[in-house]
């Protein structure tokens, strides 16, 4: 009897909301999940990196003291998670949530699963998508890689008689740009906001991230023409594969991050596209390990890192109107 292939990436271990309650039964159970994946060598102080941590009897909201600098802490101070009076159990979930939803998961959503405002859902997803960005150290991608860019913002046809008629001009015009790369040996994906889809754009995007040697393929944009060890297929012409030679793997990616806008988060502003991009990179990146793994990555890639909600909602030259 032959044996069929199991769809999708059944090879995976995922994990049921019951098994999760069970291995998150309470605050204490979070706490020392974090605890283990941030501070793998013990309580380490954020102040001044001693190891000398001193339990307190009153454990919140800062269970430690450091022995060397006398200051408290607990897991959250050094991390994503500072200054958030979330519980940690609260935290393991929205992780869960997230890497467990392929296609995201809107603030709309969070706040009603775990208990919190809208307000705070979008901010804790938007700390967990700084995670999600952090890919470690810069590793070039060997190739064969395929690069393409996409646009991301309303159809000219859903908006309102008014909206229309502010329209500067025909396909991409009015909606924002990004740039990613797929790079075939190891399935890595790396994604950018860009302002122009000119040459010294996208081909500096490519530079960035691509071995000096690496074959390229693309679509036949002019704006990739100067590269090296480059080929293309004429979308153009209605070609779409020649060969080897297509950039199917990465407009799979780009179809996942329209399905999310559509679906998920159904408006998107300039302003905030970044961090969604990277949402997507992040888990596209990871998406080989198990859930427990993934949540694992996420929760270790908080350390060090901070976003406060000021910064968050500064003005950064980019539009903050949601496009649907």
């Amino acid at each position: 009897m032959s044996k069929h292939k199991a769809p999708g990436k059944s090879y995976r271990k995922g994990i049921s909301l019951f098994e999760l309650q069970q291995m998150f039964p309470n605050e204490e159970a979070a706490r020392r999940w974090f605890e283990k994946i941030i501070w793998p060598d013990g309580p380490q102080c954020p102040h001044c990196g001693s190891l000398d941590a001193r339990p307190r009897k009153n454990m919140k909201p800062m269970p430690y003291r450091c022995g060397d600098c006398r200051k408290h802490y607990s897991v959250k101070t050094d991390t994503l998670m500072r200054g958030s009076p979330l519980p940690l159990l609260k935290w393991v979930y929205a992780i869960y949530l997230d890497c467990a939803s392929l296609k995201g998961v809107a603030s709309m959503k969070l706040y009603r699963e775990i208990g919190i405002t809208q307000k705070t859902a979008w901010f804790m997803q938007q700390r967990i998508r700084e995670a999600f960005a952090d890919q470690g150290p810069p590793v070039l991608m060997e190739g064969p890689i395929e690069v393409d860019e996409t646009y991301v913002g309303g159809k000219a046809r859903n908006m309102h008689a008014a909206k229309r008629k502010e329209l500067t001009g025909r396909g991409g015009a009015d909606k924002t740009a990004v740039v990613g790369a797929k790079d075939r040996k190891t399935n890595r994906v790396a994604a950018k906001v860009v302002e122009r889809t000119d040459g010294p754009t996208l081909q500096g995007f490519v530079v960035d991230n691509a071995e000096w040697d690496a074959e390229i393929y693309t679509d036949d944009a002019t704006a990739y023409r100067a590269l090296a060890n480059h080929s293309t297929v004429k979308h153009s012409a209605g070609q779409y594969v020649d060969g080897q030679i297509h950039t199917n793997g990465v407009e799979s990616f780009w179809s996942m991050l329209k399905r999310a806008h559509k679906g998920t988060f159904h408006k998107l502003s300039p302003k905030h596209l970044q961090r969604y991009v990277n949402e997507f990179a992040g888990r596209h990146n990871i998406r080989e390990l198990g859930t427990l793994s993934q949540m694992a990555v996420l929760a270790a890639r908080m350390g060090g890192k901070r976003l406060q909600y000021a910064t968050l909602i500064a003005p950064n030259g980019l539009d903050s109107a949601a496009r649907s």
